[in-house]
C-alpha cells in the first residue's frame, strides 16, 4: 500500500482527490481543508467533520457548564445572555461552513469589545463576522435593553468571552476546534435547536438567550433559568 501523500510515513488508506493519492485517516482528519484544499465532493468531508465535532462537543460541554456559572457568579444572567447571544449568532454563521476558524470568532469578540469601549475610534472596515456580530448584538440591546450585557458590563464580559475560546482553541492559528466543540455541543446535544437555527432569520429575530440552547419548559412548571438548571449544561 502507498504511503500517504501527506507525511509520507503512514500508509494511506483513503483516497484524496486533492493529494492526487492516498492520505492515512490521521492526516486527512488533522489537516483537512485548514491544509488540504479539499474539494466540496470529497466522500470523507461530512463524515470526519461529524466525527471531529461530536468527540470536541464531549470535551466542550463540561467546560461550557463551568464557564456558564462563572459568568453568572460573576456578572449575573445579563453576562450570560450576552455569551449565550454570541454561542447562538456563531453556530448560525458558521454551521455548515467547512472552512471556519476560531481566529474569525476572537477577532469578532475584540472587535465588538472596542465597539463597546468608551476610548473606541473607529478603525478600517471589520472582518465579515465581526460585523455580523456587531449588528447582531446591536439589534437584540435595542429590542431586549433589559436582558442583557450593555456598554457599563460588556467589554469586561467579552474580556472572558475571548479567554474562554481562545483557551478550548488552543495554539494553532487554524485551529477550529472551539467552533467544532460548540458546533457539534448544540447538533448533538440540542438537535431540534440546531435545526432551528440553520433556518435563516432576520437581524435580530433570534432566540432569547436565555432560551436558545434548549426550548422554554411549559408555564405550568414555573420554571427559570439559572446556572444550575439543565438548560444552561
Amino acid at each position: 500500500m502507498n504511503a500517504c501523500a501527506y507525511c509520507h510515513d503512514r500508509k494511506g488508506k483513503r483516497p484524496c482527490p486533492a493529494l492526487g493519492g492516498s492520505i492515512c485517516s490521521l492526516c486527512c482528519g488533522e489537516h483537512r481543508i485548514t491544509r488540504i484544499s479539499c474539494p466540496a465532493d470529497c466522500l470523507y468531508l461530512d463524515a470526519g467533520s461529524d466525527y471531529q465535532q461530536k468527540r470536541l462537543s464531549e470535551q466542550f460541554l463540561p467546560l461550557r457548564r463551568d464557564f456558564y456559572r462563572e459568568l453568572d457568579e460573576s456578572g449575573g444572567q445579563k453576562a450570560v445572555a450576552l455569551f449565550n447571544l454570541i454561542e447562538v449568532i456563531t453556530f448560525s454563521y458558521f454551521e455548515g461552513r467547512r472552512d471556519g476558524q476560531d481566529a474569525e470568532v476572537i477577532t469578532a469578540l475584540q472587535a465588538l469589545r472596542r465597539t463597546l469601549s468608551p476610548l473606541h475610534i473607529p478603525a478600517a472596515p471589520m472582518p465579515v463576522f465581526a460585523e455580523h456580530l456587531r449588528k447582531e448584538y446591536e439589534s437584540f440591546k435595542k429590542q431586549n435593553p433589559a436582558q442583557i450585557a450593555d456598554l457599563t458590563d460588556a467589554p469586561a464580559v467579552l474580556d472572558k468571552i475571548d479567554k474562554f475560546v481562545s483557551t478550548f482553541s488552543g495554539k494553532d492559528f487554524q485551529s477550529s476546534r472551539f467552533l467544532g466543540g460548540l458546533i457539534g455541543y448544540v447538533k448533538t446535544h440540542h438537535p431540534e435547536i440546531a435545526d432551528h437555527l440553520k433556518r435563516k432569520h432576520e437581524p435580530g429575530h433570534i432566540f432569547l438567550p436565555g432560551q436558545s440552547l434548549l426550548p422554554s419548559p411549559p408555564p405550568s412548571e414555573g420554571h427559570t433559568h439559572g446556572p444550575d438548571c439543565r438548560h444552561h449544561h
